[in-house]
Parts: structure tokens; C-alpha cells; sequence
């Protein structure tokens, strides 16, 4: 098993493209990085990278045989794990990313129960609402919601994330409690308006119809561009706001927010399970995608 592990090296230098990020996200010096590649390429007799200045490529021969050593990656780690007893406590580090309000609301509460469970894992959890690179930032999972855009990544379904209507108490002292979409003019009411950039449009009051999901454009004086923020501002008081039940639900348990509109709920938002590559995932990736996929369920419809 020892001898894989130049093939984890060459492998993490090809998927970041860089022997200095491969040798932070594996932990070891990047001497010893390019020194194992060469060798590798010493003995198999061809350049399996391009290297210059600015970035790492894969040769023609780097690629047939990139493609041939995730292949034995993933069979040396089926064989492994094809005798462990069920709940072996798992080991090694996992770098994942996910929504902020995802991680904060559903997934960092239940971390301490796998933690001491698993004493030898190692999580980095990254929580961004920005679209990270899997490759070249080394994650081995990230949890995405919306569409994927991507064609070269590996997405799985997890589900459709539960979205609801919610508002402070005291600003619906000021402006009532909609009971219709009517309501939502007649009475005043106004949205926290959230957009990606700056400068663009932002999104309307989503609602359901029978025929699909339309949009009312409310008026609203703050616009934020990061979802903590614009739960903040809901919870202050300065507006409608629409968000995930999960995130949105601690906040309804404690009195700060109250939901409104419960048969008028905007579009569920699909969420998916994305990697890199469908092979050469670790035992321990696909025991914390299950284990997320499990504590995520009772937030899906």
C-alpha cells in the first residue's frame, strides 16, 4: 500500500495543476513532491507533466495514465476497507464546502456526535456562498444548492431543500400579517432584496401558481449579496424575507422570525452532492456524504 502513495502524489498534483498547492493539501513538503513525480516519471520512462512557470499540465502519456491510476486508487481503497466491520471508526482529513447557513443551522450542530465517534477524522468545512473549484482548491465534496453548471463535475441528488416565508414580529406589528399575495401590496409590505453582484436585478417575492412559479417585484430599500446578511436583515426588522426551512427554522423556535405565507411557499431549491471524480472516493468521503445526506433528510420535501 506503501508504493500508492506516489500515485496519490502525481494524482493531487494533476487534479490542482500545482506541486506547491498538492503538497499543502496532502501535508508534505514540495520537494518531496517533485521528487516523487520525477522518479515516477524516471521509472515508467515518459513526462507525464508539462510544467512551466504558471501551472502544471498532464502529457498525452500523463493522461492515459492519470486515467489508469484513479482506477487502481479506488480499487486499492475498495480493498482496504471490503473487511471492516460496520461502524469502524474512520480516519484522515476530508476538506468539504457548503452553504454558511446550511453548515451553521444544520450540519455544525450535529458534528460533535461523528466527531467523537470518528476521533481520527479530520474536517475542514469551508462555508462560502461563492462557487468553489473542487480541483484546484482540493475539496473532496461540496453540497450545492440550485443547478449544477458545470458538465465536468460528478453531481448526486440529495433533494429540494424546503424554502418558506418569514418576517420579525415587529415588523409585522407595523405592517400586518399577509394572508395573500394581494396582501403582500395592499398592506405595504416590503422585501429584503438579495442579489449575487451588485448593480444587477434583483429577484422578486417568489410564489406558486397553478401555472408554475411566478414573481412579484416588492419594494425594499436594502439589498445584500450574502445570505447570512439577508437573514440578519430579516431578522431586524427591514423586510420580508424567503430562505431555507432549515436555516430559517432556529430562528422561528426562539420567536425572532414567524413564518407567513405557509401555503404560498417559494420553489423548493434542489440540492446536490458534487465531486470531482465518481471514482476514488475515499471510505471516509462516502461515510460523511451518507452521514450529511441523513441529518439533511428531514429538511427536504
Amino acid at each position: 500500500m506503501k508504493n500508492l502513495e506516489i500515485l496519490i502524489i502525481f494524482a493531487r498534483v494533476a487534479d490542482m495543476k500545482s506541486f506547491t498547492l498538492a503538497a499543502e493539501s496532502l501535508g508534505i513538503q514540495k520537494g518531496r513532491v517533485s521528487m516523487v513525480v520525477r522518479e515516477l516519471e524516471r521509472e515508467v520512462g515518459a513526462t507525464l507533466l508539462h510544467r512551466t512557470t504558471r501551472t502544471v499540465q498532464l502529457t498525452e502519456d500523463g493522461r492515459a495514465f492519470y486515467s489508469r491510476a484513479l482506477d487502481l486508487l479506488s480499487a486499492a481503497e475498495e480493498l482496504k476497507s471490503m473487511f471492516s466491520l460496520e461502524g469502524m471508526s474512520l480516519r484522515g482529513r476530508i476538506r468539504v464546502d457548503m452553504p454558511a447557513v446550511l453548515a451553521q443551522s444544520v450540519v455544525i450542530p450535529a458534528l460533535p456526535e461523528l466527531m467523537e465517534a470518528h476521533p481520527e477524522l479530520e474536517l475542514e468545512l469551508s462555508s462560502t456562498d461563492r462557487r468553489v473549484d473542487l480541483v484546484q482548491e482540493g475539496f473532496d465534496c461540496v453540497v450545492r444548492l440550485g443547478p449544477i453548471v458545470d458538465e465536468t463535475l460528478i453531481a448526486r441528488p440529495l433533494g429540494h431543500l424546503r424554502m418558506i416565508n418569514a418576517a420579525s414580529p415587529r415588523y409585522l406589528e407595523r405592517f400586518g400579517v399577509p394572508q395573500t399575495i394581494d396582501d403582500l401590496i395592499n398592506q405595504g409590505h416590503r422585501m429584503v432584496h438579495y442579489i449575487r453582484n451588485f448593480g444587477s436585478k434583483p429577484d422578486g417575492w417568489a410564489y406558486p401558481t397553478e401555472d408554475g412559479y411566478k414573481s412579484l417585484m416588492l419594494p425594499g430599500t436594502v439589498r445584500v449579496n450574502s445570505v447570512p446578511d439577508y437573514h440578519e436583515a430579516g431578522l431586524a426588522g427591514l423586510g420580508l424575507i424567503q430562505g431555507g426551512y432549515s436555516s430559517l427554522l432556529p430562528h422561528i423556535k426562539r420567536g425572532a422570525l414567524v413564518e407567513v405565507l405557509p401555503d404560498l411557499p417559494p420553489e423548493p431549491l434542489a440540492a446536490f452532492f458534487v465531486v470531482a471524480h465518481r471514482r476514488n472516493l475515499s471510505q471516509r468521503v462516502r461515510a460523511f456524504m451518507s452521514w450529511t445526506e441523513e441529518i439533511l433528510k428531514p429538511y427536504f420535501d
